[in-house]
């Protein structure tokens, strides 16, 4: 059963994880047993390691059954996450070296059945030792191949699961798929399922990401969700419903500072409205973006500035030669600037990146510069511009403006393309285009779109200098700007000149 998540209940059994939690709605129901399962170095023994220190410190008697590794190699692990297993019952099973001697086989029983027996002996001796209420087992691979046969394996399990009910123990079985593809037998049997993916993409750094398939007698957060291994565990990104975030905000125009700018866009952009600044390389799309963060910033706001493509040094040093001074308001903590390492990123890691500035700064207005190197950074990823439309809805509930660049591919004339259409994702779409007028390379701009207001259809000249960004009067007198190669039409009085700015 899949559904947003409800209220918490205050008897759930946490994670240790926040984000896993949040998923979870809560937690783990208590005194069930749950199937973690995913392939090796997927993150299971991390994530279970959450569990049971997240149980020490509740104080409660946690322990781990392992199979497959040695306590001291649990261990280590542990210290690369810079924890201590102090409070945790390590109870080893692994096979000594004396079986690897001729003699210490039976040869009048199978193997399996002895082995089998005696480990679910001394197992079940320990819980009656210990008696705690959170157990792992490490892994069930290893009592598959002990079992030998399915039904005997899944008597067994079932048995372990019986033994466990009437113990007040919450119980994690994980398993690596190491000695079956798949195993709905267990999935039956098992109160919740986890399963853990790790992808190895053609460039960059592994992705990892979960899915709750079954929590019986519960809603949780159903679909994908992506996830890190950090040093402290396991960082878990869950999947945005941006219907589950809005806030009021008052209906207002966010201003550029520039009059004919304005004016272009029938007054202004809208409050909690996202805008796509698309054109070839170098036309001065990002300018016009720290032209919005600017006037935001002199107004008293806070922006949130993403870059996937530019450093930010470069972009303080370009902005600053526009008469744009960032770094005061970095420093007074008004303006966030991130630089996205794109080699290590995933989509949710991202929007959980975005979510986490929203909450802590507040801020008024987003720049993503660019959309072509969010984009870039995941070519494997699918559904990207799903994730993009929940980010961008989210935002609008927020009242954020989000501005997003994107480049396009050539420099003049029908040549130019866009790498995807996102324009539908956008509230309003900004155009800017090169093209040539007697003799020079000129820069025009023009709005294709905007849903809440009305506004200009004509096409202006943009200018880009050291007085800063000027917008001038409406081109009258050419066709086929938007080509690169206008013509003109000498009844008309030249409609070039040099633009000015009124603000």
């Amino acid at each position: 059963m899949s559904s947003s998540a409800s209220a918490d209940p205050p008897s759930l059994v946490t994670t240790g994880i926040a984000g896993f939690d949040h998923i979870l709605a809560g937690g783990f129901t208590p005194r069930r047993l749950y199937l973690i399962e995913g392939n090796p170095g997927s993150g299971k023994t991390t994530l279970a390691m959450q569990f049971l220190l997240d149980g020490v410190r509740h104080r409660e008697r946690c322990l781990y059954v392992t199979l497959s590794e040695t306590a001291e190699e649990l261990r280590a692990a542990a210290a690369s996450h810079g924890w201590a297993l102090d409070g945790m019952d390590l109870f080893e099973l692994v096979p000594s070296e004396d079986n690897l001697l001729v003699d210490a086989h039976s040869t009048m029983f199978h193997p399996s059945e002895i082995e089998l027996s005696e480990t679910t002996k001394a197992i079940l001796a320990e819980v009656e030792r210990i008696v705690p209420t959170r157990v792992v087992f490490d892994s069930l691979s290893e009592m598959r191949l002990l079992a030998q046969d399915s039904l005997r394996y899944r008597r067994q399990i079932l048995a372990l699961k019986q033994y466990f009910v009437g113990r007040n123990a919450t119980v994690l079985l994980l398993d690596d798929r190491t000695s079956s593809l798949t195993d709905l037998q267990l999935h039956s049997l098992a109160d919740g399922v986890v399963s853990l993916e790790q992808i190895a993409p053609d460039y960059g750094a592994e992705r990892r990401r979960l899915v709750v398939s079954k929590l019986r007698g519960r809603s949780y957060r159903g679909g994908y969700h992506d996830f890190r291994i950090v040093r402290g565990g396991l960082e878990v990104y869950p999947r945005l419903i941006a219907a589950e975030h809005h806030q009021p905000f008052a209906a207002e125009r966010l201003l550029s500072g520039v009059a004919e700018l304005d004016t272009l866009l029938g007054g202004g952009l809208d409050r909690g409205t996202s805008t796509l600044l698309i054109g070839p390389a170098g036309v001065g799309k990002s300018s016009l973006a720290a032209l919005y963060a600017a006037a935001a910033l002199t107004r008293g706001e806070r922006v949130a500035y993403f870059m996937f493509d530019e450093s930010i040094r470069t972009m303080l040093a370009r902005s600053a030669k526009l008469g744009f001074e960032f770094q005061p308001h970095i420093d007074a903590g008004r303006l966030h600037i991130q630089q996205m390492d794109t080699a290590n990123l995933s989509p949710g890691e991202f929007i959980h990146i975005v979510q986490q500035t929203v909450e802590r700064d507040d801020s008024s207005v987003m720049i993503i510069d660019s959309l072509n190197g969010y984009l870039n950074a995941m070519p494997e990823e699918r559904f990207l511009l799903i994730h993009l439309h929940e980010l961008f809805r989210y935002l609008g509930q927020q009242g954020i403006s989000t501005l997003m660049v994107v480049s396009q591919y050539g420099m003049v004339g029908s040549d130019v393309q866009s790498p995807v259409d996102v324009s539908y994702l956008a509230d309003t779409v900004i155009l800017l285009r090169y093209f040539e007028a007697d003799g020079e390379v000129r820069q025009a701009i023009s709005v294709l779109k905007h849903r809440t207001s009305q506004h200009e259809r004509t096409i202006r000249q943009f200018t880009i200098s050291e007085q800063g960004i000027m917008v001038g009067r409406p081109l009258r007198g050419f066709l086929g700007i938007l080509t690169g190669t206008p013509t003109y039409r000498p009844a008309a009085p030249i409609p070039i000149d040099e633009p000015h700015d009124i603000a």
